[in-house]
Formats: C-alpha cells, structure tokens, sequence
C-alpha cells in the first residue's frame, strides 16, 4: 500500500510541478510537459515491478503510435480558444474530437491490441456517448 501512494504523490508531484512553471514560464511549462514523463514514470513503475523488456518496448512502441492522435487537441484548442469560445467549451470541444480520433485510430490501427469485437464494442460505445450528448 505504501509502494501505491509513492507512486501517486510521484506522479502528483510531476503534474503539480508542470502547472507552478507555467505560472512563471509557460515555454518551459511546455517543454517540461512535452517530455514523456507519464511514460518515463510507467516504465520505471514496470520495471521495478518485474515487467519484462519485451513488455516495456510494447508498451513505448504504443505509446508512440497513440502520440499521432493526440496531437489534434494541441491543434484544435488554440484555435478554438482564439475564436472566442470560452476555456471550458474550447476545452470540451477538444478533448471530444480528440476522443473520437482515437476511436478511430483504434479501430483503424492494427497494431492497438484490440481485436475485431472490440473494436466494435468500441463503436457502439462511441455512438452511445454521441447520442447521450447531443
């Protein structure tokens, strides 16, 4: 349990250490979070638990490949932003086409691990939420 809440207040630590450079320095706020720091503290977490390499690797080469779509978000938000839309729904507005982006880059990708049901669980999801919310 103590291992747990390291990890936690480790991982807290980063984020919260991202948001007071940004109040001072948002270029270096950025360059600190463009670093793969989640990914660097998930390795170090796998391998002090015993994953092996192999595991590792799979999951950096993942992690590379889901990098793509996420990059729609840090396009999408400025512009939305600048268009006078407000933080939250610029926000929102974001996040969701960034959502549906990796949906559709998991269900186009072969290499995400999912299988062809799961891909379509995945769909009916999608349009579940899209329903919901329209």
């Amino acid at each position: 349990m103590l291992y747990y809440a390291l990890k936690v207040i480790i991982s807290a630590i980063v984020i919260v250490a991202i948001a007071e450079i940004a109040k001072r320095n948002t270029g270096l706020a950025a360059l600190v979070a463009s670093l793969p720091l989640t990914s660097l503290l998930a390795f170090i977490w796998l391998h002090i638990e015993g994953s092996t390499v192999s595991q590792i690797a799979d999951l950096s080469k993942q992690i590379f490949w889901f990098v793509l779509p996420s990059l729609l978000f840090f396009v999408l938000l400025p512009i939305f932003l600048k268009h006078g839309l407000g933080f939250w729904l610029s926000l929102g507005l974001s996040a969701a086409a960034t959502i549906s982006c990796y949906f559709s880059f998991m269900f186009f990708y072969p290499g995400s691990g999912l299988n062809y049901k799961e891909k379509i669980a995945a769909i009916a999801v999608k349009n579940w939420c899209t329903k919901c919310y329209l």
